[in-house]
């Protein structure tokens, strides 16, 4: 949990907050997500299909890519890492969100 509040903070290196949290943690979450919504679906239950595929995962999003913004800022590399790393993970947390 340290790391998480560490993530959201801003205070890990922008590396790690993008390959680690955003990419490998969040396509681990988005594809466990998305399994128990489809779960759900075949069993006729929408409104579990629902929250199991949508509550944890959308949280989880907004905490990656508000901490890969935060990393990103306080980034001491070029200037173009920390646009690309930003503009990547609202890509693709927005089309793990919405899939």
């Amino acid at each position: 949990m340290t790391r998480l509040r560490a993530l959201w903070r801003g205070d890990l290196p922008l590396a790690e907050a993008f390959w680690t949290w955003t990419v490998a943690i969040g396509l681990l979450v988005n594809i466990t997500t998305t399994i128990l919504f489809l779960t759900f679906l075949t069993l006729d239950r929408p409104w579990m299909a629902l929250c199991a595929g949508y509550v944890p995962s959308v949280p989880y999003n907004i905490v990656a890519v508000v901490g890969v913004w935060r990393s990103a800022e306080r980034d001491q590399g070029p200037g173009l890492r920390a646009d690309l790393a930003r503009g990547a993970s609202i890509v693709l947390m927005a089309v793990l969100s919405l899939t």
